[in-house]
């Protein structure tokens, strides 16, 4: 117990469907709720006894028996699909909702930054919520006092320092929050989707903080849609879906199989309604697939074949000279290789409307074996101009072989690396020791 952070036991959360979010409350709101509870209690008792079954027609499970436990200096990463029960999860860890079942227990103070409008009183200033955080933390004024100026210059809200927050931008908003978070020191940190908003530079300050924060020894834990923030961060995930934890493990396999479960079938994505394809009014995406040399879709791959990725659209106004493209990275978000369509047929030739599929063949003893991600595009030049961007459309499965004939030889273990071309080797004898030969000694080998 000595060293534990978090420990989640059975967790429920049951929701009421339509039931409207909650606005801040003024100190008159507050009042009434108050006076209100004991009545809106017996109401809550009644209407649970008259319905049927133990959550009833108008209610639903947000988060189902979730049990984990998390030790002190871990940074585990917690993802899914909108809709697992991620951020429902991460409130419950946060206290800033009760279970309906269950039990959390924290060990350290708690510091979080959830979605852009928690923790923060809109009509109070930025400074008078730093302090107001600061004040629920348990800090003394002067450890607020070491770390104010350092809060203020990371989110660069200098000269807004002392206006209420209701008035700030979203960036604004969101850049104060995290660097209150972050900067409070909290023996655990709790963070949702902090990189939804704000720029790439935001972005890289706010991995680099945590990168920092998680070096410290603290805990932290991260939900994100980031799968190349969370594999950076994170040595280990928790996999969500439908309320319940489908997966926990280490990072880059439960990213992959996330990752590969997202979409069904990964060797093929099909988009029959042109207006919801990804697209402009000048060209859109129609399929994306990946294939074997015998012509057939396939997620699977021989590490010594080649496999083609195959990219279908739509020209729907002539003139353009298009440069489909795609791009392949891994689990952990590591870009390996970016291809350009080189067909000297229509490199510098503009293309008529109508439908074209432009495959692009990936040569076999090049990629290293595991999971990975293909991303397509199309563009123009002349202007500069990206009409369409898919990053994770389709993946596929390098498999290894253990014939002597594979580029790892008779290694039966983990070949590292992201790819593993298949070099050439030679090798001479340059000298032999003829007294080695007959079997004497190898010290009266001469030279």
């Amino acid at each position: 117990m000595a060293d534990l952070a978090v420990r989640v036991e059975h967790l429920w959360k049951q929701y009421q469907v339509g039931r409207q979010p909650e606005r801040y409350s003024t100190l008159r709101d507050t009042i009434t709720n108050t006076c209100r509870a004991p009545i809106d209690f017996l109401r809550g008792v009644l209407r649970d006894r008259s319905n049927s079954g133990p959550a009833g027609n108008d209610h639903f499970w947000a988060v189902k028996d979730v049990s984990f436990d998390i030790r002190r200096g871990e940074v585990v990463g917690i993802i899914g699909r909108n809709g697992a029960g991620k951020s429902t999860l991460l409130k419950m860890l946060s206290r800033i909702t009760e279970p309906s079942l269950g039990q959390v227990s924290l060990y350290g103070r708690v510091g979080a930054l959830l979605e852009v409008g928690t923790g923060f009183h809109p009509e109070l200033s930025g400074r008078e919520n730093i302090q107001l955080n600061a004040a629920i933390l348990g800090m003394k004024r002067e450890e607020l006092s070491a770390k104010f100026d350092e809060i203020v210059a990371f989110a660069e809200v200098e000269k807004f320092i002392d206006t209420a927050v209701k008035h700030y931008s979203s960036g604004m908003y969101l850049r104060l929050a995290f660097s209150v978070a972050a900067h409070l020191e909290p023996e655990i940190l709790i963070v949702d989707e902090v990189l939804a908003v704000g720029d790439a530079a935001f972005q890289k300050k706010c991995l680099g903080k945590m990168e920092g924060v998680a070096k410290e020894g603290r805990t932290v834990l991260f939900v994100s849609h980031n799968m190349q923030a969370v594999t950076r961060l994170c040595e280990r995930v928790i996999l969500l879906d439908n309320g319940g934890v489908a997966g926990d493990g280490p990072a880059s396999q439960m990213v992959t199989r996330y990752l590969s479960s997202s979409e069904g079938s990964t060797k093929l994505r099909e988009w029959d309604d042109p207006v919801r394809a990804p697209g402009s009014d000048v060209v859109r995406l129609r399929a994306v697939r990946t294939r074997a040399e015998d012509g057939f879709p396939t997620d699977l791959v021989d590490i010594r074949k080649p496999i083609g990725v195959e990219i279908e659209y739509d020209v729907l106004k002539p003139g353009h000279i298009f440069h489909p493209c795609f791009s392949v990275h891994n689990s952990e978000g590591v870009h390996l290789f970016s291809a350009q369509d080189t067909d000297r047929t229509w490199m510098r030739r503009p293309r008529p409307a109508g439908r074209y599929i432009s495959t692009g063949w990936i040569p076999g003893d090049l990629l290293n074996e595991g999971a990975l991600f293909v991303g397509v595009a199309i563009w123009t030049l002349a202007p500069d101009h990206c009409h369409l961007y898919e990053r994770d459309a389709v993946a596929f499965n390098v498999v290894d072989s253990y014939e002597e004939e594979s580029s790892r030889g008779g290694w039966l273990g983990t070949v590292p690396g992201v790819i593993r071309p298949f070099c050439k080797w030679e090798t001479q004898v340059e000298r032999e020791c003829a007294v080695a030969s007959q079997g004497l000694p190898q010290e009266q080998c001469k030279k």
